[in-house]
Parts: C-alpha cells; structure tokens; sequence
C-alpha cells in the first residue's frame, strides 16, 4: 500500500511566551532544512502559550518555503466565518503556504471558560462539518454566500479570492472520523496512534465508506502522524513500549520505520513533537532533517 501524494516531514514548534525566539529559530532552520511543515497547538485558555493564528503569521512571514498549520485549531472558540477569513487571509499574504487543522474536541472546561457555550458531544461535531462546509463556502471566490445552519450563520457574505487550504482533521470517534470521510483532506489520528496501532486499523475503514459515500476517493484522505520519542544517533534496545507504541529509537530505525509505514501503512506525513513546553533540541532537529527525513525520501522514491 502506497499513497498517491507527495510525503510531508514536518516539526511542531514551541508556543511558550518564554520559547518565542526559539520557536521562530526552529521554523527557519526547519525552512533551510527543506522540511514542508510546521505545526502550532491552539491553546486559546493558556495564558502562557501565545496565540496560534498570531503566532502562525510571524511563522510564516519568517519563513519562504514551508507550510504552517494550526494542529489542532480550537473550533469553539474561533468562529467558523472567522476562522474562514484568518486561514484565506493568510494564505493570501503566504502565498498558499497554509494548511488548516481542526477538531472538535479539546479541553471542555476551559474552552467554556472563554465564555464558549457548552456542547454535547454529538453537537461539537455536528458544528465541525458545518464549519468545514462554511470555510469551503467563503473561500475561491463566487457568488455572496448566504449560509443559515444550526450553529453557523452569515448572509450575502462575499468568498476571500483565496483558495480552500487543505483542511486536516483530528478525530478519534465514529462520528468524527465519518465527517473526516466526507470533507476533509486529511486525517490526524489521536493520542499519537501510529501506523500499527489497533486505532488506525479500525478508524481508516470508517474514513474510507464515509468518503465513497460521497463520491470521494478514499486515497484522497491521507493519514498525517504526529510522531514523538527518542531519536538517537545510534539505535536502542526497544523502539516500541509494551503495549506497542512507538517511543522512538536510533536513526535507522526511525528511517526503517517511517519507509515501512509509507510503503505499507499509506501513511502520507509525519510531524515530529515533543512534548508541551519542552523544546526541540538542536541535536534532535538536525537528526530529524538532516539525516531521518532525506534518507525516507530517498528510500521512497526508490520504490
């Protein structure tokens, strides 16, 4: 099993207010290295995290090449029309180098914190396909856009010329994974599941019958991992933890493992995180773009 796209090596920031400097560092080397992504969390009710989208323009104004993207944008608290209107904004001023990331989750306490109205479970995603349709409606020109939903209205609002940027959805659930079917471009699965997890194995068939049901081609929704854990310049003793989840290891291994899940697994990106308020080290970076990323494309391409 292949995928039929170009695959994506990317890194998420640090979005601390004290990792600022570094954050913006790690974009441009990330940009010289060649990589094609990186990413920022959205964590709106978190004084100490600077805000995504603002943190997203100075990215991409820093960089010429690479692609940002808000991983996950906090739906809720960002307004579909707006959000419209940030994204087809940005891609304007970037030249397309936007991707959007959006899920209906989140933390539920402090999102209502902000003053955001509660939902149920089966609102928040009945709120993200609206979104989804509503972002597509306001974005590529056309006619003025009147759109009257359950959570969503505006009325004889004119389209951004912009293009619809890819539009990149988390979701875990039944529910979610079948709206990512049906209009998204790409799936990230939760909780850093991997290619060999029993998760991924169970939500892609979901995705799948959801995007044929609307006509789509299944390999039209590709499957973006979050990737995290050790990454050595030699290789470790154990690679994966005793319920099976990757935790890194040695370049190699980590070369051996990325081939096998684009070559077996579909698998279409890979964004390399650490953990909240950690910060890349450069050591892990260079290791990442320097020798991991260049020696999976060329192990691809010789397939």
């Amino acid at each position: 099993m292949t995928t039929n796209h170009k695959v994506r090596f990317g890194i998420g920031l640090e979005t601390g207010v004290h990792q600022v400097r570094e954050m913006l560092r790690h974009a441009r080397l990330a940009d010289e290295a060649g990589l094609d992504v990186v990413s920022v969390s959205d964590h709106p009710y978190f004084a100490e995290r600077v805000d995504a989208y603002a943190a997203l323009g100075f990215v991409l104004g820093a960089t010429s090449s690479i692609t940002g993207a808000v991983i996950m944008t906090n739906l809720l608290s960002r307004p579909a029309p707006i959000l419209a209107r940030t994204v087809t904004g940005l891609s304007a001023i970037s030249g397309g180098r936007v991707v959007l990331g959006i899920g209906a989750g989140g933390m539920e306490e402090e999102i209502v914190a902000l003053g955001v109205p509660r939902l149920s479970p089966g609102a928040r995603i009945r709120a993200l396909e609206e979104a989804i349709v509503l972002v597509r409606a306001l974005s590529g020109g056309g006619d003025p856009v009147t759109f009257d939903g359950e959570f969503y209205q505006v009325t004889g609002l004119t389209p951004a010329a912009a293009p619809t940027p890819p539009i990149w959805i988390g979701a875990g659930g039944p529910k979610g994974l079948a709206v990512t079917g049906r209009r998204a471009d790409g799936w990230i699965p939760p909780h850093l599941a991997d290619w060999r997890s029993p998760l991924v194995a169970g939500s892609r068939p979901i995705i799948d019958e959801a995007a044929a049901s609307m006509g789509r081609n299944p390999t039209d929704v590709d499957t973006i991992y979050n990737v995290s854990g050790r990454l050595a310049r030699v290789p470790l003793p154990e690679t994966r933890d005793d319920e099976g989840r990757w935790i890194g290891g040695g370049v190699t291994q980590w070369v051996e493992e990325l081939t096998l899940a684009v070559l077996e697994h579909g698998a279409a990106a890979f964004i390399y995180l650490v953990a909240p308020g950690d910060s890349i080290g450069d050591t892990t970076l260079n290791l990442w773009a320097h020798e991991v990323v260049p020696a999976v494309r060329e192990a691809i391409a010789q397939r």
